[in-house]
Formats: C-alpha cells, sequence, structure tokens
C-alpha cells in the first residue's frame, strides 16, 4: 500500500491532478469533500462551529452560511478557531476510509488531496505550543494538536503542485465565471486565501514529487503519466524527491 499526500495551493491545479490519477488507478479522497460533509447539519463539526461562531453563522434554511463564515475566517481573523475544528475531524474520517480503501485491496495507492497538508502541521505546532507541552499531547487521539502537528509522517509520499501565483488567481477566477464588476473582488479574496497558505518553495522543498503546472493541460497529464508507474511500484521504505518539469 502507498498513502499519498497530493497538495497544491488554491488555483495549483491539484485536483485536476486528482481526477488524472484516479483515472489511471488510484483512489483519490478529497479533504474539501468530507469538509463540506461533515460542516453539514447533524454533524458534530456543524454544532462546534455554531457554538463556536453563533447563529450569525446559520443561513435562513438552517445551513451554514458559508459567505459569512469565509468572511470570519479570512476577513476578521478567525480562521484558526474554524481549522482547530475542521481539521481534526476530517483528518480522522481521511485515515478511516484510507484503512477501509487497504482492507479492500492492499496494494492499493491512496491519493489525499488536500490544499493545506502543510498548513496544517504548521497550524498544529502553532496550537500546541499554546495549549500543551509536546510531551503531553496524546499521539493517538487525532484531536490532539500533537498528533496533528505529527500526521505528515504518516503520509508515505507527499506530490506538490506548483504555480505562478498570479496563474494562480486567474485560474480561480475564470473557474467561477463571475461578471466584471465581481472580478475585483474575486482576486482580492484569491489573494487573501493564499497569504494564509505556505508558498510553494516551502512546500517543494519538503515533498516527494513537485508538479509544475505553468504549462497547459496536455503537459500536466503527460508528467502525471510519468509519476503514476512509480507510486504503483513504490513501497513505504524507499524515500526520495524527484521533480517533474
Amino acid at each position: 500500500m502507498l498513502r499519498v499526500g497530493l497538495t497544491g495551493s488554491l488555483g495549483s491545479g491539484k485536483t485536476t491532478v486528482a481526477q488524472m490519477l484516479r483515472a489511471l488507478g488510484a483512489i483519490v479522497i478529497e479533504a474539501d469533500a468530507l469538509g463540506r460533509e461533515l460542516m453539514e447539519p447533524g454533524h458534530e463539526v456543524f454544532d462546534q462551529i455554531v457554538a463556536q461562531f453563533g447563529p450569525q453563522v446559520l443561513a435562513a434554511d438552517g445551513h451554514l452560511n458559508r459567505a459569512r463564515l469565509a468572511e470570519l475566517a479570512f476577513r476578521q481573523g478567525h480562521l484558526d478557531e474554524l481549522n482547530a475544528i475542521v481539521h481534526p475531524a476530517v483528518i480522522d474520517l481521511q485515515r478511516r476510509l484510507m484503512n477501509q480503501a487497504f482492507e479492500r485491496d492492499p496494494n492499493a495507492v491512496a491519493i489525499i488531496e488536500s490544499a493545506l497538508i502543510f498548513e496544517v502541521v504548521r497550524d498544529a505546532r502553532i496550537r500546541a505550543a499554546k495549549e500543551m507541552s509536546s510531551a503531553a499531547a496524546n499521539a493517538d487521539d487525532p484531536s490532539s494538536p500533537g498528533w496533528l502537528a505529527d500526521w505528515r509522517r504518516r503520509i508515505d509520499r507527499v506530490i506538490v503542485i506548483t504555480a505562478p501565483d498570479e496563474l494562480k488567481i486567474a485560474r480561480f477566477v475564470a473557474r467561477l465565471n463571475l461578471p466584471p464588476e465581481k472580478l475585483g473582488s474575486a482576486e482580492a479574496d484569491a489573494r487573501n486565501r493564499l497569504a494564509h497558505q505556505i508558498p510553494d518553495a516551502e512546500k517543494a522543498a519538503q515533498a516527494d514529487y513537485v508538479i509544475d503546472n505553468s504549462g497547459d493541460l496536455a503537459s500536466l497529464q503527460l508528467m502525471v503519466s510519468q509519476l503514476w508507474p512509480r507510486l504503483a511500484a513504490e513501497s513505504n521504505n524507499s524515500p526520495h524527491s524527484l521533480s517533474l518539469k
């Protein structure tokens, strides 16, 4: 089995890469989709968010007002509080889904697609320093900051998708299909989100594989096709670092 983290900042193309890997035979677990599911009514994460931020984050239909929640998180400085609720639950669910995948197929390559693999570790370490000493953290408790700070080691390989920031922003705005008068606001939102994410160079330095997605779709497909046989053939005990350009 091989546990692979696939990450990249907003607009980098990681979702496209995940789709390509799925078509080649990988099992893909999408962190964003899991987070959206856990933030629906009836889940503990939903209850914790409402308890933390109050009824102001509820829409008229009883679901979360995601635009209001994003405003609180990214523009009003409450991202850490939101992440402290969502990240542990998402990672625990990822772990359980991955274990189920390996029970079905011990030779599977399971891909966790997440924009925030490195950010989770960074933020958890900050919270751990504030809340407890690392010696006091329970390594088996996925709600523990210590466990979150260590979770990168529970992934066998990490793939980082990179691209210039201006290209990422352009891609993000283009897929929203907004009228011209809203483009400026969307660009500002993209820059704000990128500011909360670790720069590509720092992520690439810690990655096993780096895919430069500054070209066209055909170039990206070629790089993914070259990478897949390596992932399929690797064991968990042969770490190495390669850059695919």
